[in-house]
């Protein structure tokens, strides 16, 4: 491939990748009348904003937590633009050094909101900085080596800080305790519910979609928003190809396609069951001989896989290992073993 071509390619993924960012902003909830779902933590967070607006004060520090694509980052948008403030975004990896958290808080507004993404990857000597600035609303730098170091106190702005984690064992208790607002665990959604985003969606997308269609592709959506708005893009993809509104024939179709079975199971999930199944006799097996046989790292099973194949009760934690439970048998078209 010439070197043009090689550029052109390139520059064709940039322009996908960028317009899919903006689709996913242009989706997302302003407002927790828009956002469906996690109804007990929509209205704690709107006692939490009003109260704080009442004092005058910034809203005490959040912690959300639960697997990938339920709304964290979307409720983090929601909660500044509620309490009328501005929201800084990073996250845990990016901040590698004291000096680029101390960065961070030194350029905040009065008011401002911080949202830390993959909390539970920061670095635990940029995490103890964290303490004092949560807590008394003050950074402490260190000056210097030895007996001669000496700690100077700046004060910060007033600012809220919004954290999100996949893994809430990661995060330390010290940092846990900090987050005087709360501590949210975000749940999966229920089919209903995934049907009314995709609703939602389709509508701002200007794409006819039967009832059925958004049932089946909320049945294939993993109790995940993220993901149901994914696969209603794609399937978009399809209509738009044959020039029509999303259909039962359609929307089957596509699906296929993109790898989706009736589950919500995509290649990895199947691959995970199947060497749960003919590797393991069904277990049990331990995270790492099972991430091994798969040439898969541990923690992409755990944290994209395993929740949603828990959920729906395809496989089982015990402690000797994962087991492949009867109900993925079942699903899989093979025999459960009978001594089982």
């Amino acid at each position: 491939m010439s070197n043009s071509l090689k550029k052109e390619e390139s520059n064709s993924k940039e322009r996908a990748q960028s317009e899919d960012k903006i689709l996913d902003q242009t989706l997302r909830p302003a407002s927790f009348a828009e956002y469906v779902g996690q109804e007990g933590i929509k209205k704690n967070l709107s006692i939490l904003i009003s109260a704080a607006k009442g004092r005058n004060h910034a809203p005490e520090h959040i912690l959300f937590y639960g697997p990938p694509g339920l709304g964290k980052t979307t409720l983090a948008h929601i909660i500044a633009k509620e309490a009328g403030a501005e929201i800084k975004i990073t996250s845990g990896p990016a901040i590698e050094k004291v000096g680029d958290l101390a960065s961070i808080l030194t350029n905040l507004s009065p008011g401002d909101i911080l949202f830390i993404d993959e909390i539970h990857r920061l670095n635990k000597t940029v995490e103890e900085i964290l303490y004092p600035a949560m807590e008394n609303g003050a950074l402490d730098i260190i000056i210097g080596k030895g007996p001669s170091a000496r700690t100077i106190q700046l004060e910060l702005p007033p600012f809220t800080m919004i954290a999100a984690t996949t893994r809430i064992a990661m995060v330390s208790s010290p940092l846990r305790s900090r987050f005087s607002g709360g501590t949210f665990r975000l749940d999966f959604y229920t089919d209903q519910e995934i049907e009314k985003i995709i609703n939602r969606s389709a509508n701002i997308l200007g794409i006819k979609i039967d009832e059925e269609s958004s049932k089946e592709i909320a049945k294939r959506s993993r109790k995940t928003p993220r993901t149901a708005n994914y696969l209603l893009k794609r399937t978009r993809d399809f209509a738009q190809m044959e020039n029509k509104g999303i259909d039962k024939e359609l929307s089957h179709k596509a699906l296929e396609m993109i790898g989706i079975d009736e589950a919500g199971l995509n290649d990895s999930d199947q691959k995970i069951l199947g060497a749960l199944i003919d590797k393991f006799n069904g277990g049990p097996v331990g995270l790492n001989t099972l991430a091994a046989s798969l040439a898969e790292e541990e923690a992409t099973i755990e944290e994209f896989n395993e929740p949603y194949l828990l959920q729906i009760g395809f496989i089982e934690r015990t402690p000797r290992g994962r087991v492949a439970t009867e109900k993925a048998y079942k699903h899989l078209k093979i025999d459960y073993p009978i001594d089982k």
